[in-house]
């Protein structure tokens, strides 16, 4: 692979070019890189995330109508138009404070530990001062989205659950005015009641738990381990997308900048928006190619992973044991990760375990181009 020509500039390997020239001034520090690290991906995650929100959340509504024996929403577009229909805007970006703050957290944490993990790599070797190989990058990149799956679970818990508060099947309550008693959805009495005394779409807005009460309600049913149900599916998801995602970014990179350089030299001249052959760095339209074509890959690697996460995460909103519901007789309880996958190939075959992935890959391509175009672009301004 050419040299500096991925998301980490020259020399922050193991702080080479100290050791090289002995000087303090010359490189950062490692404690330097690391802030910068955090820093750069959280900007590149946050910018992505404001993008692409109401695509993921589209995404998760229709992974977690998988198991229930009606669909709400005919695809993608169906489900994006309801949502404005039915709770405007605010409905399309429920709950954004949270995978704001998780896309920070975790492309920060992705970013910071693959560095960290090629360093780890490079200093178990004989050779600290060259660059590392392809599978060394994917075992760093897989390294990385295995710890960083510890901080996305709960993060991403939190977000399934107010994404599908507005979906949740409403109780049903006995009528006795019937011989013998037959129940009726708690929405048909409120349609009875006078104008005024109605339950309109932002009161209801208003009468959903935030964040932090999903947490404390999940903490005090559950426990602690209640904040990482779905984990087993993050990790898969995580480990193997998050080494597909890097690994193919660096690899089109490499091919986009050895393309460059042979032509630059072949030709003889250069444009003046190119860079020096021995200080190669990214151009802003590579970092864009090369990441949207990585995070399609990273996206249609496990994505049947990251569906099954969704169901188990939102069984307990939308799947009530202990209430009168439609889908009472589904999905009692959050099943392990391969009696809930069994259940959705048995209730919907492999289409189901690929529910809304053609809208999430599409959004997957902008998406990461963004994280490494902002990325790229501020390791290379102030790294």
């Amino acid at each position: 692979m050419e040299p500096n020509h991925g998301s980490f500039s020259k020399g922050t390997h193991l702080d080479i070019g100290k050791l090289d020239s002995g000087t303090n001034g010359s490189r950062d520090s490692a404690t330097v890189r690391a802030v910068k690290d955090i820093a750069f991906g959280s900007i590149a995650g946050m910018v992505a995330e404001v993008f692409e929100y109401p695509l993921d959340l589209a995404k998760v509504r229709l992974q977690s109508q998988v198991l229930d024996t009606a669909a709400r929403f005919g695809g993608p577009l169906d489900c994006l138009v309801q949502t404005w229909r039915n709770e405007g805007i605010r409905g399309l970006y429920r709950g954004l404070p949270v995978p704001i703050f998780g896309a920070m957290a975790e492309t920060a944490g992705l970013f910071l530990t693959y560095s960290q993990l090629q360093s780890l790599l490079l200093w178990c070797s004989s050779d600290v001062f060259r660059q590392p190989s392809l599978p060394e990058l994917g075992l760093a990149a897989a390294g990385s989205g295995f710890l960083t799956s510890f901080i996305i679970t709960p993060i991403e818990l939190v977000k399934c659950k107010m994404q599908v508060q507005m979906l949740t099947a409403p109780p049903r309550i006995p009528d006795f005015k019937t011989h013998p008693p037959t129940f009726i959805h708690t929405d048909s009495v409120d349609s009875t009641l006078p104008r005024q005394h109605r339950h309109t779409a932002s009161q209801r807005f208003r009468e959903l738990p935030g964040p932090l009460s999903i947490v404390s309600n999940t903490v005090r049913v559950s426990g602690l381990k209640g904040l990482w149900v779905g984990h087993v599916a993050t990790i898969i998801r995580e480990t193997g997308g998050t080494g597909a995602w890097f690994v193919s970014k660096e690899f089109f990179a490499s091919l986009l900048l050895a393309r460059r350089t042979q032509t630059s030299s072949l030709s003889g001249t250069r444009s003046f928006t190119e860079v020096p052959r021995d200080n190669v760095e990214l151009l802003p339209w590579e970092s864009a190619l090369s990441g949207a074509l990585a995070g399609a890959i990273y996206r249609l690697s496990l994505y049947p992973a990251d569906t099954v996460k969704s169901v188990i995460q939102t069984a307990d909103d939308l799947r009530l044991p202990d209430t009168f519901t439609p889908s009472e007789r589904l999905l009692k309880r959050p099943g392990s990760f391969w009696q809930t996958a069994k259940a959705m190939y048995k209730a919907r075959g492999v289409r189901g375990l690929y529910a809304g992935c053609g809208m999430t890959v599409a959004r997957a391509i902008p998406s990461s181009a963004i994280v490494f175009v902002v990325y790229d672009g501020l390791t290379q301004r102030f790294a």
